[in-house]
């Protein structure tokens, strides 16, 4: 428990010292893509790590927070952009709200079906409602933080890597308190046996839908930083790339453990970034990999450390 709060708190702090200090604009392009990933990430965890479904579409959380972005502070609207980031996570929240209430009735393989489904429908909408969201050119010139603007020290890429430690902080502090409240140990209780969970009266629906909501509102967080980060949105946000990098991550780092999603996201990162001079041989060296650490490591990188080093991590959360 406390290890996990120290890991999370100096990789934030360590993150603003390199935003702080780069002078370099690519890697601190690098550092932005690592808070991305790791609040998008962290969301998808809360649901796969600790309830134990797997939403293939929860992508669409994430599109909907950079949509909603996007259209609130379009000009013809005008609305704050302090405002339409936490617009976009209750807008997310909303709708994990709705399509939990339809689909945590359901087990398996018809729940991955749905999520999935649901994600397409919300990419075809984005891509033929055109006088809402502009359809398949999607919604570009999206602005900035004022605040970025006005701080010259701010300006830039150091700017967007300060606001996603921001973000990236909230991330960590609602999944710490969701994951060691009685609503995250009775999570984890039906993710490893839903039948004992119910005999010692735990409610599967109404402990799953307040996990899947709350994973809703930070992907919703994670989309509104990514569209205000490239100031552009399209039907693309809602795709199947966005999914897979997702899973990566979470099965890289480690399910269920809060630390996972954060040295998946850096590992990813990395990795795409190495891998970009192989070209055409990229995304078959990243699969293999990837086949790699799942083969030898099923818990991922953090599984395999806390079995490495099992008395540390026991002293630890004794500590």
């Amino acid at each position: 428990m406390k290890f996990e709060r120290n890991v999370l708190v100096g990789f934030l702090i360590l993150s603003m010292l390199l935003g702080a200090f780069l002078q370099n604009d690519y890697f601190l392009h690098l550092l932005v893509l690592v808070l991305m990933y790791t609040m998008l990430a962290s969301s998808l965890n809360l649901i796969v790590g600790y309830v134990g479904e797997f939403p293939l579409g929860h992508v669409a959380f994430f599109g909907l927070g950079a949509y909603t972005v996007a259209i609130l502070s379009a000009p013809s609207v005008g609305v704050p952009l302090t405002l339409t980031i936490p617009a976009a996570a209750v807008v997310a929240a909303a709708a994990g709200w709705l399509i939990g209430r339809i689909t945590l009735r359901l087990n398996g393989p018809f729940f991955v079906i749905i999520t999935l489904a649901f994600s397409e429908v919300l990419r075809l909408l984005a891509g033929n409602w055109i006088s809402l969201t502009n359809g398949p050119m999607g919604i570009s010139s999206i602005p900035h933080p004022a605040l970025l603007d006005m701080v010259p020290w701010l300006q830039g890429k150091r700017g967007f890597v300060m606001l996603g430690v921001l973000l990236a902080a909230i991330t960590f502090y609602v999944g710490y308190r969701l994951v060691y409240s009685s609503a995250g140990r009775a999570a984890v209780t039906l993710r490893e046996n839903r039948y004992v969970a119910q005999s010692v009266g735990i409610d599967p629906f109404r402990y799953s839908m307040f996990v899947f909501v709350i994973a809703a509102f930070l992907a919703g967080v994670a989309g509104a930083y990514y569209a205000t980060y490239i100031s552009f949105v399209g039907p693309e946000v809602f795709g199947f790339p966005f999914t897979a990098t997702m899973i990566i991550i979470v099965l890289l780092g480690g399910k269920g453990s809060l630390i996972g999603p954060v040295l998946g996201a850096v590992i990813v990162t990395l990795l795409e970034a190495y891998l970009r001079e192989f070209k055409e041989l990229r995304l078959s060296l990243f699969g293999l990999i990837v086949m790699a650490v799942v083969l030898f490591a099923p818990d991922g990188v953090m599984g395999y450390v806390r079995q490495r080093f099992l008395p540390f991590f026991k002293r630890a959360s004794h500590a």
